[in-house]
């Protein structure tokens, strides 16, 4: 096969006026090349002029042009094949679209000879070999779906759809409590917290427009009439990513949706069609697939979460749970009630004192130093005096002396301070890393701040600290890490959302397996016999009760693990912490069977 470059019309041009004046027939090859020479110039009209029928192909090639969008056109030929009068010349065509798209093809033109001149014999298979005579093309784009967002179980949690943005000025409304009032009776339904005096306060302090609320499309479907019309109030439609169920982690849904936000959209597929002359589709010339986004998996289970959410929306005080898979790491649900919501991320990044479920940390230490096993029998005085601090124990309560096993059963303060100061003064720091406390965890999609544990030269501090009362904090979500730690044997990493692996910081030195031995000796003692038997009945759980002393009152924790589930409770100046353990118990109670 032969094959021809491109050739400027006016080069083309020559050749033909050349060609007349040297003798001999010439070939249908020169008015092919200067057909799609004009053809990929854009030059629809000279193009036209080229062929037997100069208004039919100007109407064609211009219709492929824009029908096409095209943005460029390369075109060559090649082999001619000549039958008397008659003639076909191959093409190629290769189109450049919008987006970087190429479409190329082949065919034939179809040439004439009258009078000894040859020209291109009108076709709209000139143009594309299955384009007929009354037919268009018509480029078509093809959206990809967008991404949605799962929890563990498959079931969508996040979705692409519409909402519709109510916003409200109050400098716009003459009477703005009276709109303020009108927007909680159609609002408050989805959240009871759009009370009017809560909405007209916001409204004020913010300069501009307020967004009250995002509304699905079934939600506006309900409410929409009534919004309408007030004053100062605007309706936005907008695409987003929208939740299935607004109570479903609500706080956690929104961390998510703005991590994964700008990552939903797939790559568009496209299409060429032919239409007939009353624009109905007849063919499709050739097509591209979209390229959905693959949908975004979340390690949150929909039954701890909705269990967890239950449990902890009961408490008026700000209470929070944070749920672990030991074996992989998989964060299973992140629980606040409304009251923890209004300051955030509380579960995963407040910073508390954790009062006397770091006596975990401590005696972990203390058998890693050689100072103690669970069987090494330590005194556990109502109060002792270490340096200038006076420790007491709960109520001043005393139970002798006793193994270790059971001052942590009984949550002995005296017992842990004694070791605590017989600590180096870098074993808690050290001790707590072991157990996954203490690092910078960037989880995709969570902020987290496990807790800091600094070291502690000073015997006094070393000996608050021990009791979790000095200068030691923690988060829900690093007591959940130190509780997998335990019933896995080594610090699991926590991630979120599948595939997006979590950067750790820190060191994270191994424990040794008689530690963890110990510790889960222990732990379970404090569920069968000790301060969290309340919870005995839920099966072999693991845990470590805390009342850590603040100003105003003090918080409540407990922290455990049940098989492959462990959890970290906290209720925020929640008093006993039979409060906590209450609370985790009933959201094991309400998981489903086999959990």
């Amino acid at each position: 096969m032969s094959t021809r470059m491109l050739i400027p019309l006016s080069v083309a041009v020559l050749a033909a006026a050349a060609a007349g004046c040297s003798p001999g027939p010439q070939g249908p090859a020169p008015a092919a090349d200067a057909f799609v020479a004009a053809f990929a110039d854009h030059e629809v009209a000279a193009a036209a002029e080229l062929t037997s029928q100069p208004e039919k192909a100007t109407a064609a090639l211009t219709s492929a042009w824009q029908n096409l969008q095209a943005e460029q056109l390369t075109a060559r030929t090649g082999a001619a094949r000549v039958t008397g009068d008659t003639a076909t010349v191959e093409y190629t065509y290769e189109w450049r679209l919008p987006k970087n798209r190429t479409w190329t093809y082949t065919g034939q033109l179809q040439m004439g000879r009258s009078g000894g001149r040859w020209m291109v014999r009108w076709t709209s298979s000139n143009i594309h070999p299955e384009l007929g005579d009354t037919q268009t093309m018509e480029l078509r784009a093809n959206p990809a779906p967008r991404a949605r967002v799962n929890e563990q179980s498959g079931s969508d949690v996040l979705v692409p759809g519409k909402v519709c943005r109510v916003a409200f000025t109050a400098a716009d409304a003459t009477d703005a409590a009276a709109v303020a009032a009108a927007l909680s009776r159609s609002l408050s339904r989805f959240d009871e917290r759009l009370t009017p005096e809560a909405i007209l306060k916001t409204a004020k302090n913010i300069k501009g427009a307020y967004t009250v609320l995002l509304l699905t499309e079934l939600e506006y479907d309900q409410v929409g009439a009534d919004l309408i019309g007030l004053p100062g109030v605007t309706l936005t439609q907008e695409w987003d990513l929208v939740a299935t169920d607004r109570h479903f982690a609500p706080d956690l849904m929104t961390q998510v949706r703005q991590t994964v936000i700008a990552e939903v959209d797939g790559k568009s597929g496209w299409s060429v069609v032919t239409m007939n002359a009353n624009g109905a589709d007849t063919a499709v010339l050739t097509e591209v697939p979209a390229q959905p986004a693959p949908s975004f998996a979340l390690s949150i289970d929909r039954y701890v979460q909705n269990a967890a959410q239950r449990a902890v929306d009961v408490r008026t005080e700000q209470t929070m749970m944070v749920v672990l898979r030991p074996s992989t790491g998989a964060i299973l649900a992140v629980a606040q009630n409304d009251e923890a919501d209004r300051d955030g991320p509380v579960a995963t990044i407040g910073q508390y004192p954790p009062g006397s479920v770091f006596k975990t940390v401590t005696a972990a230490a203390a058998m890693a130093a050689g100072l103690a096993t669970p069987d090494t029998v330590l005194p556990c005085p109502s109060s002792i005096v270490i340096g200038e601090r006076t420790i007491p124990n709960y109520n001043h309560f005393t139970v002798g002396s006793v193994p270790m096993a059971t001052a942590y059963e009984r949550s002995c303060n005296t017992s842990f301070a004694k070791l605590a100061s017989e600590l180096p003064a870098d074993a808690l720091h050290v001790t707590a890393a072991k157990l996954g406390v203490g690092q910078d965890y960037s989880v995709v999609g969570l902020p987290t701040a496990s807790g800091s544990v600094p070291t502690a030269g000073e015997m006094v501090q070393r000996t608050e600290d021990g009791i979790g009362q000095g200068k030691v904090v923690v988060s829900p979500f690093g007591m959940a890490v130190m509780a997998a730690t335990i019933a896995r044997g080594t610090a699991p990493v926590p991630y979120l959302i599948a595939g997006r692996p979590t950067a750790v910081e820190g060191e994270r030195p191994a424990i040794a397996p008689e530690v963890i031995e110990g510790l889960r000796v222990m732990m379970r003692k404090v569920v069968t016999g000790g301060t969290a038997e309340r919870i005995v009945d839920q099966g072999e759980v693991y845990g470590k009760t805390g009342e850590a002393e603040v100003d105003g009152g003090s918080h409540s924790w407990f922290v455990g693990y049940r098989g492959d589930i462990a959890f970290a409770t906290l209720l925020v100046k929640g008093g006993s912490s039979d409060h906590a353990v209450a609370v985790t118990r009933d959201m094991f109670a309400a998981l489903p069977t086999g959990y």
